[in-house]
């Protein structure tokens, strides 16, 4: 069973319910699956980042597979997404809610688990964003398009400063908030940039003008 705080602990199992509702549901719109594969895919979602992490950390056997309670939320998760997969379009705004709730807890849980592993802060961000979008970006591998996080809106970006923002406070001895603090900048950050069409920059377009590129507006 797990040994962390109460507070860590409740949002690691928020977070892996939510990703392996949202996963499930993800991969139900890229893909038509059958029921195997739709929880398969919903607990790859949930519990593939913190694998990634863990394995970094070198903190084997993953915690995952250590707390039963881990991969029965994520698979609780997925078969609730199958039994509701027809339901879809209705389900779009708390699809996109449980998606940011996940990313949020996730990059938190990350960036802690990389400082008690003893690592500086720059790698514990790192981790932390790994946590957050290792998963999602499986899942989309799996189902054959460019993962999520690659593609739309902000989604690392979010990650990068709740992760940052649970570092900072944990290096300055903040330590009883910075799951509350991260998550919530994490979790604003993402659901203002979907509100609002915001974008991660991206390249100039170039078009043949004449054997110039020409830069979009």
């Amino acid at each position: 069973m797990s040994t962390e705080p109460a507070p860590l602990l409740a949002l690691d199992l928020t977070g892996t319910f939510a990703f392996g509702l949202n996963g499930a549901l993800t991969a139900v719109r890229a893909a038509r699956l059958d029921v195997v594969g739709v929880v398969v895919l919903g607990m790859i979602t949930a519990l593939g980042g913190g694998f990634i992490r863990d394995v970094l950390i070198d903190s084997l056997p993953p915690a995952t597979l250590l707390d039963w309670r881990y991969y029965t939320l994520a698979a609780a998760g997925g078969l609730i997404a199958f039994a509701v997969s027809r339901h879809l379009r209705r389900l779009e705004p708390a699809i996109t809610v449980l998606d940011a709730v996940g990313l949020s807890t996730f990059a938190v849980i990350g960036a802690s688990k990389a400082l008690a592993a003893g690592l500086a802060v720059v790698p514990a961000m790192l981790l932390g964003v790994i946590t957050a979008v290792g998963g999602g970006t499986i899942r989309d591998t799996l189902v054959g398009r460019i993962p999520t996080v690659l593609r739309t809106g902000l989604y690392a970006i979010p990650a990068l400063v709740g992760a940052a923002v649970t570092v900072a406070t944990v290096e300055t001895g903040l330590y009883g908030l910075p799951a509350e603090l991260g998550a919530a900048a994490c979790f604003l950050i993402r659901m203002l940039g979907l509100h609002f069409g915001l974008n991660a920059p991206e390249p100039p377009e170039t078009r043949p003008s004449g054997g110039r590129t020409r830069r979009r507006k």
